[in-house]
């Protein structure tokens, strides 16, 4: 493997916005997909947060694709469910974005823990970033089937090991929550100005 696995995201990172600054709908969603095999390097601990992504973002790229013109850009993906008031629905591309950028807040911090806490077993840097992140947003149902989950963790160094090819993992996470944390930032922000940024699991 040519780099660590965050190799294919670093490189789409740089393509994700329009030279007027807009988040671009298909290279945002390409630098999600390249987030997935990392996520399959976790094993079974994290089969329930691959499937959540996964899912949310096959539901914004199929609204995409239905007219890539129109929804060239991310927010255009969301505004007519605004002026619709179909924002709320469970199945909107609204709640795909949000509940998407919650996940990937949390792989965020996850990965943010295993820089800064060195000392950390891979499940407290999980949980931790979980009730960080996702946590407060969950029912019980699922917080449970997350704390079970976390109990799966592989070990940290084969984990690490795993993630490094013949990269430097440590620098290439480091440059990986740097530059897509902003990314991250941004959607809430949009989502908040329109009073859909706090919305729980039903």
């Amino acid at each position: 493997m040519d780099g660590t696995v965050f190799a294919p995201a670093l490189e789409g990172i740089q393509h994700v916005k329009s030279e007027a600054g807009e988040i671009l709908t298909k290279p945002f969603l390409e630098v999600c997909k390249h987030i997935l095999p990392v996520i399959d390097k976790f094993g079974a601990s994290m089969a329930l947060v691959k499937t959540d992504i996964g899912g949310n973002i096959s539901r914004l790229d199929a609204k995409y694709c239905s007219n890539p013109p129109a929804f060239k850009y991310l927010y255009h993906l969301v505004k007519p469910e605004i002026e619709t008031n179909t924002a709320k629905g469970s199945s909107s591309c609204t709640n795909g974005l949000l509940w998407l950028t919650r996940a990937l807040d949390f792989l965020v911090q996850l990965f943010r823990n295993l820089l800064e806490h060195q000392d950390w077993t891979m499940t407290r840097a999980c949980t931790e970033a979980y009730g960080r992140t996702l946590k407060k947003w969950h029912g019980w149902l699922a917080s449970s089937s997350f704390s079970v989950a976390m109990k799966l963790a592989p070990d940290r160094k084969k984990f690490m090991d795993v993630l490094s090819g013949n990269g430097n993992v440590e620098a290439d996470i480091e440059k990986f929550c740097t530059k897509f944390s902003p990314l991250l930032a941004e959607n809430h922000k949009f989502l908040a100005s329109f009073g859909l940024d706090d919305l729980k699991a039903s």
